[in-house]
């Protein structure tokens, strides 16, 4: 993202060196996305009939057949009527069991254009050319809904119109902030300003509630890596049915071919079903089969090899154990989360309250509840997502239960963050309770001077955690290597440890400070903190308080 404040470069010039406009960069950036992604499906599909696969199509019904899957790849349900005498019990249902896999690859040219626009922008700029380029595509899903609505399958040029938006909307926007690193960049407003004018309550707030969406969004993700290896070690294990599966369609090489393509668009799904396996809620393939680690309700399923790997109907207690994959999702999201640093509701309720004993437990119990919540709510999206319908007969319920899926992943991934919260400081080695140190600060072991030590000890504590924070956000501006420093300052390694006590004297003395007024009164965070000593004054303080 380019720099606020001079003119826009408007995209890249063409032959006559008249720039661009933004808007028209954006509608060919993401009708480039449409067009590529929809090349891909009838490329596939064109290999498959070039390869005898579809004998009834014919190369009309191949170029239908690509725009039905490129409009259920983008989220887009499909309606079905078929003819009665095709043998099958259903005529008519809605197809809207959503190939993830396909819909990675729009995804993930969205991603790509909005890192071009990004870079194509100034700063402010880049919702021209994004929201201009979501309305080209709108209009590509409602055109083709009209070319491909033929026959026994079609969509409604409405739904076409909306549902594809979904994937290339979060692609582009991603993949913009990624490329730009500056969320006001893009939106045009510095949120994070505003949020300097606040009181410090309000940054504790919002620095805790972005950590805790991130460490929600991290056990999301590794319950999904475990649902994958969890799937992979099911086709491991029952590799001999699979084949088995393939030997008795007898589809020859390009059945097998297309079956195997339709079954890659589906593995995100599987995926998913996995994970919903592991939680303890389970999934459908279709009315009556329900498959848990409890056992699976068999019932006929489709010839489908990938199927073949479904768990039998009797399983050992021991089964039960895989519920622990969800848990160590959660450890892993509560230790992202200590090495933070911003866990700044144990700050808040250890300032309020002197009783240790109460507010650790406390705070890390709602913390993991706030982070099994987020993770909760993400992979139920991520279920609504996988679960659908085939639309014919019994295959109307395919996928795991959303809300089922949210209440047992959210539980076992609160309890899995909150045990990550507190052995983290183990990991770390930075024990969560600090050694008494009564003789070393020659206190009399009073109640009231054991009340006034731990809160400074804890005062303390917060403000190296703020300190850590601030140098991993700024690791340059934390260490002193601006840009209008002298080069006494940009030493590098070759500093000496005076130096470096130097750096840290004002930060301890702000630590005194605080600690200081801890035994005096209430703690002011809102206070106007006091000016940096100088060079002098620090370098004679000597080395810091621990």
């Amino acid at each position: 993202m380019n720099s606020h404040g001079s003119s826009s470069p408007a995209a890249r010039p063409d032959r006559q060196g008249v720039p661009m406009p933004l808007w028209l960069q954006g509608v060919l950036e993401l009708g480039s996305v449409a067009v590529v992604s929809f090349l891909l499906v009838l490329l596939t599909v064109l290999m498959v009939w070039l390869a005898d696969g579809f004998d009834t199509l014919g190369l009309t019904g191949g170029f239908v057949l690509s725009g039905h899957v490129w409009l259920l790849a983008h989220l887009t349900p499909l309606q079905v009527a078929l003819d009665p005498g095709a043998g099958l019990p259903a005529t008519t249902g809605t197809l809207n069991l959503v190939p993830l896999g396909l819909t990675l690859v729009p995804f993930a040219l969205a991603w790509h254009a909005g890192r071009r626009l990004a870079r194509a922008c100034w700063e402010g700029q880049f919702w021209q050319p994004y929201l201009s380029g979501l309305a080209a595509y709108s209009a590509f899903g409602a055109g083709a809904a009209l070319l491909f609505s033929r026959g026994e399958v079609s969509a409604s040029p409405a739904t076409a119109a909306v549902f594809p938006l979904v994937p290339v909307a979060l692609g582009g926007f991603v993949g913009a902030y990624r490329a730009s690193r500056s969320l006001p960049g893009l939106i045009g407003v510095n949120a994070a300003a505003w949020v300097e004018r606040t009181s410090q309550y309000s940054r504790w707030a919002g620095s805790y509630v972005w950590a805790v969406l991130r460490a929600g969004f991290v056990a999301a993700v590794a319950g999904v890596g475990a649902g994958a290896a969890l799937l992979a070690a099911a086709l491991f294990w029952n590799w001999n049915d699979v084949v088995g599966v393939y030997q008795r369609l007898g589809t020859g090489v390009p059945g097998d071919t297309a079956l195997t393509g339709l079954q890659l668009g589906y593995l995100p799904n599987l995926a998913v079903y996995a994970l919903a396996w592991a939680t303890g809620a389970g999934f459908d393939v279709g009315a009556g089969t329900h498959a848990s680690p409890l056992g699976t309700d068999s019932g006929p399923v489709p010839l489908l090899p990938a199927l073949a790997a479904l768990p039998p109907a009797e399983l050992p207690a021991w089964a039960l154990v895989v519920v622990v994959l969800p848990v160590l999702a959660g450890v892993l999201a509560g230790w992202w989360f200590l090495r933070e640093g911003e866990n700044h509701l144990d700050d808040w309720m250890a300032l309020r309250l002197p009783a240790r004993w109460i507010t650790y437990p406390l705070s890390t119990l709602l913390t993991g509840l706030f982070v099994g919540a987020v993770a909760g709510v993400l992979v139920m999206l991520l279920s609504w997502l996988a679960h659908g319908s085939l639309g014919l007969g019994r295959l109307t319920e395919v996928g795991p239960d959303g809300p089922a899926v949210l209440l047992l992943f959210g539980a076992e991934v609160a309890v899995g963050a909150a045990v990550g919260c507190v052995v983290g400081p183990w990991l770390e080695h930075e024990p969560p309770f600090a050694p008494p140190r009564g003789a070393e600060a020659g206190e009399d072991g009073t109640p009231a001077d054991r009340r006034a030590a731990g809160r400074r000890r804890r005062e303390e504590s917060a403000a190296r955690r703020a300190m850590r924070s601030a140098g991993r956000r700024n690791p340059r501006a934390a260490r002193g290597h601006g840009p209008g420093q002298s080069a006494a300052d940009q030493d590098g390694p070759d500093r000496s440890a005076a130096d470096d006590r130097q750096d840290a004297a004002p930060w301890a003395d702000q630590g005194r400070a605080v600690a200081g007024s801890g035994s005096g009164g209430a703690f002011d965070v809102d206070a106007v903190e006091a000016p940096a000593a100088s060079s002098s004054d620090a370098a004679a303080a000597g080395p810091p308080e621990r």
